[in-house]
């Protein structure tokens, strides 16, 4: 029992993110939200946003493959306290950038490759 239990909390440790990805005008998109806001619907004032399944789910992903994600994307449409945390630490975004609905952190990178 003890080992089916750990066998089961390692699963779920290396499946957190739910991530979708796609290609916009030739660009890598990425849509990445922690699983456990799947489904929510947020409110603030007149403002409500759904973190549905059909934008942010087609697979799980653990936090090395969202690693690998954002540094190989050119757009990247993050929710959640665990899934910014990574952009942070990679250094793609600031605290600045993350707006804040119902309490949960949202944030859009662009990355601009060519000479402007």
């Amino acid at each position: 029992m003890h080992v089916e239990q750990n066998r089961q909390s390692r699963r779920l440790m290396s499946e957190e993110y739910a991530v979708r990805k796609m290609l916009y005008k030739g660009s890598l998109m990425v849509n990445i939200c922690d699983k456990e806001l799947l489904g929510r619907t947020l409110k603030e004032g007149e403002l409500e946003v759904n973190i549905s399944k059909d934008y942010f789910y087609e697979q799980l992903m653990d936090k090395e493959g969202i690693i690998a994600l954002l540094k190989e994307c050119s757009i990247a449409n993050l929710v959640g306290e665990k899934t910014i945390e990574n952009a942070l630490r990679l250094k793609l975004a600031s605290e600045l950038s993350i707006r804040r609905i119902d309490n949960v952190p949202f944030l859009m990178i662009f990355k601009f490759t060519s000479g402007y």
